[in-house]
């Protein structure tokens, strides 16, 4: 009797143990699925990024904005905006698509005169801007566009278009978009920033009627000829003297995203990425800013909007091993706030495109897999 009890015990314990380690492994498995899973990012942004009205907030925290000009809190930038939309694009998410389109016509699209994109606006959804920022524009004309080509839908099209036509009415100088024009004051930037030659946009935009032949190839030869400090890249082209300027302190975003631009006519950044390649190696991280001259790290924080850009330039060059240690070292980033799981979020507070860049690497890096 004593032995068939010890037998049963037994039994019922090791029916436990197996259902124990079981569980152990299914909420394992559940952990690695969301900590590469994009979806959780998103879920973020939608859950604790995002305003009453649905437009994206810049930062978490809440702060009062003392200058029109400068962003604070939870105003809402077009950037974010084109960022949302590219990566709805890129994952096939039609309603999340549709649902910016929305806001970017009950928002952020200013008809009162000419079409224009604001490039801010408060919570609320109000203005206090009357200039665009032509980076952000050519981003919702990409997603615009290549959305059309997704899924036919025509008022995707000839909203770009209205918008594309404004632009170059509008904001260009000596037969260069430039980095903004004020519709109220009718005042053109006389320079354009090398970051929003967006050669993406602007191939949509030929290959849609929008811009001419001319003019694209303008854009390709401005970025094909520009100089290069042996791993740097200048950070404005000033239109009416035709010189390339330089930054002392250069930011990492913009240089990724020039590089991305380059890769994509094909002239992949190869001094940049050597660079870059050399510091991860050496010290396992990229900085957010380096010193032109000295080429040493110029602040102490790493950016996850740094290895999200790095993530996308990888992939355009075809290194998936590159793409994959910058991608690890992404991910030990987000969720480290407990109260915020999927967010990149650090001392409570984060910036939308530390989340939306990350988000957009993440979705092409996983479709690379």
């Amino acid at each position: 009797m004593t032995n068939r009890i010890s037998t049963r015990k037994k039994a019922i314990l090791a029916i436990i143990v197996v259902l124990a380690l079981a569980g152990i492994v299914l909420i394992a498995c559940w952990i690695i699925q969301n900590k590469e899973n994009p979806d959780v990012t998103a879920a973020f942004i939608e859950e604790h990024m995002t305003n009453d009205n649905g437009t994206i907030a810049t930062y978490l925290k809440p702060a009062a904005s003392e200058n029109p000009d400068i962003v604070a809190g939870r105003e809402a930038l077009s950037e974010s905006l084109g960022l949302w939309m590219q990566t709805a694009v890129v994952s096939g998410n039609r309603a999340r698509f549709d649902d910016s389109v929305q806001l970017l016509t009950t928002y952020f699209l200013n008809q009162e005169q000419e079409p224009f994109i604001q490039w801010k606006l408060r919570p609320d959804g109000q203005s206090e801007v009357t200039t665009n920022a032509l980076g952000d524009d050519l981003r919702v004309l990409d997603a615009l566009l290549k959305a059309f080509n997704r899924w036919g839908e025509e008022e995707y099209l000839q909203l770009a278009k209205e918008i594309g036509i404004s632009l170059q009415a509008n904001s260009q100088t000596k037969g260069y978009l430039v980095d903004y024009h004020d519709f109220a004051r009718n005042e053109s930037a006389a320079a354009l920033s090398l970051v929003y030659v967006d050669v993406s946009a602007l191939r949509e935009m030929h290959n849609n009627g929008i811009l001419s032949l001319q003019d694209y190839e303008r854009y390709q030869d401005l970025l094909a000829d520009m100089p290069s400090d042996g791993i740097f890249y200048p950070k404005t082209y000033q239109i009416r003297s035709g010189q390339y300027e330089y930054d002392a302190s250069v930011n990492l975003i913009d240089q990724l995203i020039v590089g991305i631009h380059l890769a994509e006519m094909n002239h992949p950044p190869k001094d940049l990425i050597a660079f870059l390649k050399g510091e991860f190696r050496q010290h396992q991280q990229l900085a957010g800013r380096y010193t032109r001259e000295s080429r040493k790290p110029d602040a102490d924080y790493e950016s996850p909007a740094v290895y999200g850009l790095a993530i996308i330039l990888a992939l355009q060059t075809n290194d998936l091993p590159w793409a994959q240690q910058l991608h690890e070292r992404m991910l030990q980033f987000r969720g480290q706030d407990p109260a915020y799981p999927g967010g990149y979020v650090f001392d409570g507070n984060t910036h939308a495109f530390d989340n939306l860049f990350p988000l957009l690497a993440e979705t092409l890096f996983e479709q690379s897999r």
